[in-house]
């Protein structure tokens, strides 16, 4: 066969296009050919000076004025899997098999599922993955990326040159697809795509399981791990557990800043593991949760804004090295929660953003694709690959790394077509309302996939609307989520606690209204650290008042919030009173522990942690209206609450009474349901924690003195902005069943209000 001359222009359009980097399939032209009876051989090697084939011992001959080498001889004189042996300009040999002598890869059933958006683990044959073909080894890259022309491998392997790795596209499905012999894990890699407008856009690949640190972008190619876990006992507990009836007092982390080394570096998560497990054993929670350490390329972003939905981001260390993190606070008896984020993504123009030329993951109308006030782009919940991209993201974080749970983020701005946005720039959906269709159907099947997958696993929304049944069954129509964040609680009883207390009387409702919706919703109460930042004050400074107040009352509040129904989350720092606000830049100040009023928060926080993980009746019903009875939600005059908190048995009976005033009430009586010896558990007020020390000497003996519509009742005394937490203590069986035996066969009579004596006095 006679080689053509590209300076005469003699080379045929296929060649031409391999030539120009935009050659759709590559293998139509490169790699072994039958021609005839002749097999002839094809390589672009753009910079080669010399090539041969190794097997046949024959040199291939350039084409002159281009890169090509060519040669054609019998077929019988060479194997299937052939190698190439080329020279550089620098005399440097490189020899390896030819990428394009071997056949497709990927499944044609893995595509069908993943177009059907029904792949849930499709990052097992998306992204870059070594293997074996033939006991040959390489690396396997997949891309979806249906828009491009041309889509090729790009790394230091070849110089970062997109004209010599280009992949072979798989019909309608859109995924480019070729394996690199060779290769092996460690590699960096990126996408080099080129659109149908011819504009080259050099890309991440959204399924890299690792990256480079920032600011530096490009993917590392991962070995499967050979991490052994150790686990097996937490997972095990964990599938069987009922978690509803389970505490759940969840610690909110943000790695970067919790400690750091004394350089102001980052500590790697092997370190963060065993000191963050200390703490937070010492504290008694019984989960963390991290903000988003998905990989992002903006440290002031909090993780928010993420590019790699597949990757631990390397600011802290390497995927095995987070999996030892998983793995050590599972051994520890500490859960693991992870913020994720499918609501949006940043415009960075290396990450997912107009990925193949066009708007992919996101809508092309911005009207539907775009949060102006974050800046960020939305996905496009209506495509089935990008929603399989995010059910497989969240899925791998589940099975690859054993999180126990994920915090969904902005689920409200996923829901609503016209969050944050005036008349005229959002669409109506096809019925002319506001709801965001594709994105309910989405959130509905991840939650089903997710909790099908991983029995136990949690999935937490944080949302902030009336939208019904978020953390209701899909198969009753909700929105199948474990749990959702309390947003209007958190509101409601920080704006009240921020008001002088002699203002108090006038919003009493702001902390009774919540009953009325506590129970519609598995709701966790958070204080979080969105509540701690751009100018919102620390939780410390949120209190008025002189520092006795401020911490009297940030006593008060923990003691409100551990007994009030719901499952608890506490932002880093806000255990020991933080005093400025939270900077994702610095290290929280742990210095401020050699103080014993920051000493006594915490030890505050470690004592109700631990009370209530021990009562069934502070957790078992926190999401059934049974376990909840208020005693007195009128006494608005003194600023006072008081209610009772029970189990499934009835028996285990707490009390908690709340004095939102610095006025201390001696002799404050309230109803109680049963006799007995009412022991003072906790007492915001108590002089180890930092207070006054106001209190009742370690409990109260219940009278039969019928009050508040209840045969008897507790004279206490109340410290001021103090919290009590009174706990039954059983008589003996005897009397127990005496006083039973009364109860049935006297008719107590009512007082006939709420109103104590202490009302009275003031």
């Amino acid at each position: 066969m006679a080689i053509p001359t590209a300076s005469a222009q003699a080379l045929p359009e296929p060649l031409r296009r391999i030539l120009e980097a935009r050659h759709h399939d590559p293998f139509e032209v490169l790699g072994p050919h039958a021609e005839g009876e002749r097999l002839v051989v094809r390589a672009f090697l753009p910079q080669a000076e010399t090539a041969r084939l190794v097997e046949a011992d024959a040199p291939m001959q350039r084409i002159e004025g281009s890169d090509f080498f060519i040669w054609e001889g019998e077929p019988e004189a060479l194997p299937e899997r052939y190698r190439i042996a080329w020279r550089d300009a620098a005399g440097v040999e490189h020899c390896a098999h030819d990428p394009y002598c071997f056949p497709e890869q990927l499944g044609d059933f893995d595509l069908h599922l993943f177009g059907e958006g029904r792949h849930w683990h499709a990052y097992r044959f998306l992204g870059a993955h070594p293997l074996e073909v033939e006991g040959i080894k390489g690396v396997r890259f997949a891309v979806w990326a249906p828009n491009a022309e041309r889509v090729s491998v790009v790394g230091d392997f070849n110089g970062w040159d997109g004209r010599a790795h280009p992949m072979r596209v798989r019909g309608g499905a859109g995924v480019w697809e070729l394996f690199l012999p060779g290769l092996s894990a460690g590699e960096l890699y990126k996408y080099e795509i080129r659109d149908h407008h011819t504009h080259v856009h050099v890309k991440i690949d959204p399924y890299a399981q690792a990256f480079q640190e920032r600011p530096e972008t490009a993917g590392y190619i991962c070995s499967p791990s050979a991490y052994r876990w150790q686990d097996a006992e937490w997972m095990e507990e964990r599938a069987r557990l009922n978690w509803q009836h389970c505490p759940l007092s969840v610690y909110e982390v943000h790695l970067g800043s919790w400690q750091q080394s004394a350089d102001g570096g980052f500590l790697n998560y092997r370190t963060l593991a065993k000191q963050l497990a200390d703490h937070v054993e010492a504290l008694g929670f019984t989960h963390i949760e991290l903000l988003p350490i998905t990989e992002h390329p903006l440290d002031a972003s909090w993780g928010y804004q993420c590019t790699g939905y597949f990757a631990p981001t390397s600011r802290f260390g390497s995927p095995d090295d987070f999996r030892f993190f998983v793995d050590y606070l599972h051994q520890r008896g500490i859960g693991v929660l992870l913020d994720w984020v499918p609501a949006h993504f940043p415009k960075d123009g290396y990450a997912l953003a107009r990925f193949d030329g066009t708007a992919l993951y996101e809508h092309a109308d911005p009207r539907l694709g775009e949060h102006r006030d974050w800046g960020t782009l939305i996905f496009n919940f209506g495509r089935n690959e990008v929603r399989n991209f995010l059910l497989s993201s969240a899925l791998y974080w589940l099975d690859e790394f054993h999180i126990d749970g994920l915090r969904v983020d902005a689920v409200a701005s996923m829901l609503y077509l016209d969050y944050s946005r005036n008349a005229g720039e959002w669409i109506p959906n096809k019925y002319g309302g506001n709801e965001n269709l594709d994105a309910v159907d989405f959130i509905r099947q991840l939650n089903a996939v997710t909790h099908e997958q991983h029995p136990g696993s949690l999935m937490i929304a944080e949302e902030s609307t009336a939208w019904p049944a978020v953390s209701r069954p899909t198969y009753l129509g909700g929105l199948g989520f474990s749990m959702k964040w309390n947003m209007g609680w958190m509101h409601d009883t920080l704006s009240y606690m921020a008001k002088d207390p002699i203002y108090r009387h006038f919003h009493h409702d702001m902390l009774t209204f919540g009953l009325l919706y506590a129970f519609t919703e598995n709701f966790v109460l958070p204080f979080s650290h969105d509540e701690v930042v751009h100018g919102k004050q620390s939780m410390l400074d949120k209190m008025p008042g002189d520092a006795w107040q401020k911490f009297a009352s940030l006593r008060l509040l923990y003691t409100f919030m551990f007994s009030y129904p719901g499952k608890k989350l506490l932002f880093q720092g806000c255990e020991f009173a933080q005093g400025r606000e939270w900077n994702f830049d610095a290290a929280l100040d742990w210095d401020l522990l050699e103080r014993p009023q920051h000493q006594g928060v915490q030890q505050l926080v470690a004592d109700l942690n631990q009370l209530y993980r021990e009562l069934p009746a502070l957790h078992d019903l926190d999401f059934d209206s049974s376990g909840f009875e208020w005693v007195d939600c009128h006494d608005n005059s003194q600023s006072v609450l008081s209610y009772l908190r029970k189990d499934r048995s009835g028996r285990s009976i707490v009390a908690g009474v709340f004095n939102f005033t610095p006025v201390p009430r001696e002799n404050y009586r309230i109803g109680v349901p049963e006799p007995g010896f009412y022991r003072e558990a906790v007492n915001s007020d108590a002089e180890s924690y930092g207070g006054s020390n106001v209190g009742n000497q370690g409990g109260v003996e219940a009278e039969a003195l019928p009050w508040m519509g209840r045969p008897y009742s507790i004279p206490i005394a109340l410290p001021p902005l103090g919290g009590l937490i009174f706990v039954r203590e059983p008589l003996a069986p005897d009397v127990e069943q005496d006083a039973a035996e009364v109860d049935e066969t006297e008719s107590a009579p009512v007082a006939a209000s709420g109103a104590n004596q202490a009302d009275t006095d003031a």
